[in-house]
């Protein structure tokens, strides 16, 4: 199977792992305790029962369940995902206000997480035993074993606060009308605290595992072969061990993508980030379904994305590897 055809088959996976998911969501939601209309009612000051019939009605709200259900899918296969009771905004207006800074700050933690894990996970099994690999373990242990909200609080209350180096919240200053390189200096700013809070933790992974498999590759006796023939110490890192032990790396990155996501809302909360974690938040409290959903299904594919995008790195790391072994037997 060439990579083509392979893509075009886990895509066409990945459509229907999508579809289940949004249904799962959809169930799993209205089985959750509240009515929204009584959310409504009670912010209007108007909770008559006349009044909750109407809001029900209004939002097609009493509609059998499997009706409710039908007419979302329509929806979302028709990209609309809904109309938020408590915006009174589409739920795609809302993401797509949003989405673009959690995009920002996801991503860019991933990247800060997946290079700085990499290079100390190097680092370490390069200096295996020596002080240096004591130090970067017992950080990466440290970092692994505290607490997100924690290093959040503290990392405000000791650089924002205590030293005045960095902004404590939101994304760019509220007023200051920068444009150009000054608002993105002003941006990446903000940006410091959060990804460094939501990255570190898996920072601390990536070393270990980056570790602990480099030292298993370079026990194997392709790389004592290549010692024997007094190929460069540097070399053998690059090209026969870093490249060999990033494999598992790379399938814990497609992992950690659904994780990260989770890890964002905290980190926006706490930050004040304008992203989606913080409108899905605010939705939980609001019993906003049509926005969780929609919070719900986009981060879902942003999921599978991550995940198809990690296939194909297999393929990029290690072209030995096969999409499909079996289609040759």
């Amino acid at each position: 199977m060439n990579s083509l055809d392979f893509f075009i088959e886990r895509a066409g996976k990945a459509v229907f792992v999508v579809l289940g998911v949004v249904v799962l969501n959809f169930l799993l939601i209205h089985l959750a305790p509240g009515d929204p209309a009584s959310v409504m009612a009670g912010e209007s000051g108007a909770g008559d029962a006349q009044f909750l019939a109407q809001l029900r009605q209004q939002f097609g709200l009493d509609e059998p369940l499997y009706v409710q259900l039908w007419l979302y899918l329509k929806g979302v296969l028709g990209f609309d995902l809904g109309f938020s009771y408590r915006n009174n905004l589409p739920v795609s207006t809302l993401i797509l206000e949003r989405l673009p800074a959690t995009l920002l700050l996801t991503v860019s933690a991933f990247v800060f997480s997946l290079a700085l894990g990499i290079l100390l996970g190097v680092m370490a099994a390069a200096r295996r035993g020596k002080f240096t690999d004591s130090l970067i373990m017992s950080g990466a242990l440290l970092f692994y074993a505290t607490p997100l909200f924690w290093v959040s609080s503290m990392s405000i209350l000791v650089f924002s606060i205590r030293l005045d180096w960095l902004p404590p919240f939101g994304m760019e200053t509220v007023g200051s009308g920068f444009t150009g390189a000054a608002r993105a200096w002003d941006v990446f700013r903000h940006m410091v605290l959060p990804v460094a809070t939501l990255g570190l933790f898996f920072t601390a992974i990536y070393t270990r595992l980056v570790r602990a498999s480099m030292l298993e590759v370079a026990a194997l006796d392709f790389v004592k072969t290549a010692r024997a023939k007094g190929v460069p110490a540097g070399q053998i890192t690059r090209r026969h061990v870093l490249r060999n032990a990033l494999l598992p790396v790379f399938t814990f990155a497609g992992i950690q993508a659904g994780q990260i996501l989770g890890g964002a809302v905290l980190t926006e909360t706490v930050f004040a980030w304008p992203g989606i974690g913080r409108l899905m938040f605010d939705a939980l409290l609001q019993r906003d379904y049509p926005v969780l959903l929609g919070v719900f299904l986009v981060t879902s594919v942003m999921v599978v994305l991550v995940n198809l995008l990690t296939d194909a790195l297999y393929r990029f790391v290690d072209p030995r590897i096969e999409m499909k072994p079996w289609v040759r037997s």
